[in-house]
């Protein structure tokens, strides 16, 4: 049984790495398109796109949250490793367990509140890019928030059962 749910977990890792990356591809290539279309638009024709750079601005913010989501699939986000130059060897993972919980819990706040966002600008009826609801353009930010939480709470329960499994004991603790 748990071969199974390995190997479906396995399945929906490769997917969901799949359909991260083919949206990173076609986003920053629409938006390069649109863009130097957008310029050539208004430096030979002396016209634009009126909605150009409304999307524009919405495609950065969908590649940078994929983006984030994917640094965190696999631990290449931003971090500040001061403190485990401090901690002596046999901890070295701690600071970093610690630092993935409190991103997780951080994270987890943002998906709500980015989800508490999303149903204010339903409620307003809050429009985009001329006339097309807000709700779908921002639709990103709770999701994307929420797998990023569930990527650090992942890393931070390794991390725990790492600390806590016999097999990890440092020499210098037994």
């Amino acid at each position: 049984m748990t071969g199974a749910i390995s190997r479906l977990l396995a399945r929906l890792e490769r997917w969901g790495t799949a359909a991260e990356n083919a949206s990173l591809v076609l986003l920053l290539g629409s938006l390069m398109i649109l863009a130097v279309g957008q310029i050539v638009l208004r430096t030979f024709f002396d016209s634009g796109l009126i909605w150009a750079d409304e999307l524009l601005r919405i495609m950065v913010l969908w590649i940078a949250l994929i983006a984030s989501v994917a640094a965190a699939r696999s631990k290449r986000h931003l971090r500040i490793d001061i403190l485990s130059h401090f901690v002596p060897e046999r901890y070295t993972q701690v600071p970093g367990i610690i630092v993935d919980g409190f991103t997780s819990s951080i994270c987890g706040l943002l998906a709500w509140h980015s989800f508490r966002f999303l149903q204010i600008t339903i409620e307003m009826d809050d429009t985009v890019l001329v006339d097309f609801p807000s709700w779908i353009a921002y639709g990103i930010l709770p999701v994307a928030f929420f797998l990023m939480c569930y990527r650090f709470f992942v890393l931070f329960a390794k991390g725990m059962v790492d600390i806590f499994s016999a097999k990890k004991v440092p020499e210098a603790a037994k």
